[in-house]
């Protein structure tokens, strides 16, 4: 099944181009690594922020920057993404700002609110369940006969869910213009994937629902962004859906609540970071390209961090939050028993016995 779904590669890892029928340029080379280099900015910060108690648990994805900004990338103006809680690359990318990523971590409403027009759903914590909503929210498009399309991230562990195979099943009865994006990390947690799965790729999975699959290097930013392109195009053309397998590496730990060394060797991540590592390969591909420029990088680091820095100081300084939110905007009418637990805190508030 592996030679039936051959990883994608458009440059390996030292940097050289595999794949030369791609009109690449200086300009998109160096748009990529810039939006890579904030993206890996904005997770390194938050760890420490994390670390410091300044924010609660904090899920990273450093080593996925290709996967997310590439596919993101992909993506035209009222499209629709369904992130999980870990795709703040493509949602940064898709046009989140730090600030309100920043805010979704510090537990506030807020940071679940996209910049007005822009179709980002909240981030999906339950696992998988945000593949049928990217299948009706494509659906509702079509049947209103727009060519707008969405996008769904997930990752290997989602592939055990009934929520997978619901949407993809629906999606491919219906040819619902929507992108199954999967971040194939190799660990659902603690679990690797040959113990959760006997299938050899993710990507064939698709053939139950007779649908178009590919597997790609969700480590080469440009293969990710050229067949996601794709795969959104042929959506739009209303040719259906399409499963897509990023086969990707992530350095840290699934969690900062998590410890990788109790299940994973983490000397094999310090060996993946001078092979796979996505910036680094473009890196190296601008070098032998004449275009790498010290300055230019360090100009680029630096408005990241200035961007970041801002975002931190506007989210340590926002106002309190509304505590009448916990019961406000659970249901469009407060039930009897929202009502009922709203009337005993402010009982307590005030002191009163409850």
């Amino acid at each position: 099944m592996e030679n039936q779904f051959p990883i994608v590669q458009v440059m390996d890892g030292d940097g050289h181009i595999v794949d030369a029928s791609y009109h690449l340029t200086e300009s998109f080379i160096k748009e990529m690594y810039s939006k890579m280099l904030r993206a890996r900015t904005l997770d390194k910060k938050s760890v420490n922020l994390q670390r410091q108690g300044r924010i609660g648990t904090y899920a990273p994805f450093e080593g996925q920057e290709a996967a997310q900004v590439g596919s993101a990338s992909a993506l035209e103006e009222g499209d629709w993404m369904f992130p999980t809680y870990r795709d703040h690359a493509a949602t940064l990318t898709f046009g989140h700002s730090v600030s309100t990523i920043m805010l979704y971590w510090k537990g506030r409403v807020e940071g679940c609110v996209p910049p007005e027009g822009k179709n980002i759903f909240p981030p999906a914590v339950p696992i998988a369940t945000q593949l049928p909503h990217a299948t009706g929210a494509a659906l509702a498009e079509k049947r209103k006969g727009t060519d707008r399309v969405a996008i769904a991230y997930f990752g290997d562990g989602a592939t055990s869910e009934g929520d997978f195979h619901e949407g993809l099943n629906f999606a491919s009865v219906f040819k619902a213009p929507v992108v199954f994006f999967n971040q194939n990390n190799g660990y659902a947690i603690s679990v690797p994937i040959e113990k959760q799965m006997n299938s050899k790729t993710i990507a064939q999975k698709g053939l139950a629902y007779d649908m178009d699959a590919i597997r790609v290097d969700g480590n080469d930013v440009l293969a990710v962004y050229f067949e996601t392109q794709k795969a959104i195009e042929k959506a739009r053309n209303g040719e259906g859906p399409t499963l897509i397998e990023a086969v990707t590496w992530r350095y840290g730990a699934h969690t900062t609540a998590d410890d990788p060394s109790k299940y994973r060797n983490q000397e094999l991540s310090l060996e993946k970071r001078d092979k796979i590592d996505p910036l680094l390969r473009l890196e190296r591909y601008m070098k032998k390209q004449g275009f790498w420029d010290d300055a230019w990088k360090d100009q680029v680091a630096k408005e990241c961090d200035l961007e970041i820095e801002q975002a931190v100081e506007e989210m340590e300084n926002f106002p309190e939050p509304d505590v009448n939110d916990l019961f406000d905007h659970v249901f469009k009418e407060p039930t009897w028993t929202i009502k009922k637990q709203k009337e005993a805190y402010l009982s307590q508030k005030r002191g009163e016995t409850v």
